[in-house]
């Protein structure tokens, strides 16, 4: 792991360590909008979070292709969700599936079609997905913002933490007088993440995908003769 990416975690462990003092001391559990990929991801994000966050989780994903695998991956997180978390009523914010804002965020990529795994082309789908998040996060008054999309081996956690804070950023010189949501840094692969992942997918029988999402992942899966486990 890079020196940038150990300072990340770092970084998520004192914005736990100052979220916990603070529940400690009587304060609420701060809001958080959680960005889901699918139900495996979210599984083990979930269970290091809830007790730290009042979590909502946020499906926006016009990146999936066909629209049935789509459709599958969220009827699985709406299925799972209520089984997780038991007593608890999950509250999701759904966007409406449009494919396109996935191919507009791409087109002036070159060579995108080609690309593989931690590619350019991602780290458009990543500043995609993390904007929206944000952006829903801002006009919701949530404390804090964050995506599932780290828990994969396949994903470049550098980039998703450097897209995130980058757009926060963003959001604080737009909205200057506003309060903005602050964005949570994470690597939730790191401490067996991935690996919780897999156990509560058997637990569950959770559908586990074996390609990212879009298209060109798919095409890519058989000409890669892909061995790792599924994401």
């Amino acid at each position: 792991m890079s020196k940038k990416l150990s300072d990340y975690y770092k970084n998520f462990e004192t914005q736990i360590e100052k979220i916990a003092q603070n529940i400690k001391n009587g304060e609420a559990k701060p809001k958080l909008l959680l960005h889901s990929c699918c139900a495996p991801c979210s599984s083990a994000v979930l269970e290091k979070l809830m007790q730290y966050f009042d979590i909502t989780i946020f499906f926006y994903n016009p990146n999936i292709y066909p629209q049935a695998e789509y459709l599958r991956r969220k009827e699985e997180l709406y299925k799972f969700l209520p089984i997780f978390l038991k007593d608890k009523e999950p509250v999701i914010i759904e966007l409406l599936y449009e494919p396109k804002e996935f191919y507009d965020a791409i087109k002036n990529v070159e060579n995108f079609e080609n690309m593989k795994e931690k590619s350019e082309r991602c780290f458009k789908c990543y500043k995609l997905r993390l904007m929206r998040c944000a952006k829903k996060a801002f006009e919701q008054h949530f404390d804090y913002f964050t995506t599932t999309l780290s828990i994969s081996p396949h994903k470049d956690a550098e980039r998703i933490n450097e897209e995130g804070k980058s757009i926060e950023n963003l959001l604080r010189s737009e909205n200057p007088k506003e309060k903005i949501p602050e964005y949570l840094f994470a690597d939730f692969k790191k401490k067996n993440g991935f690996k919780r992942s897999l156990e509560f997918s058997e637990k569950y029988g959770l559908y586990r995908q074996d390609y990212c999402g879009c298209i060109y992942s798919r095409e890519q899966k058989p000409k890669d003769n892909i061995q790792n486990p599924k994401i």
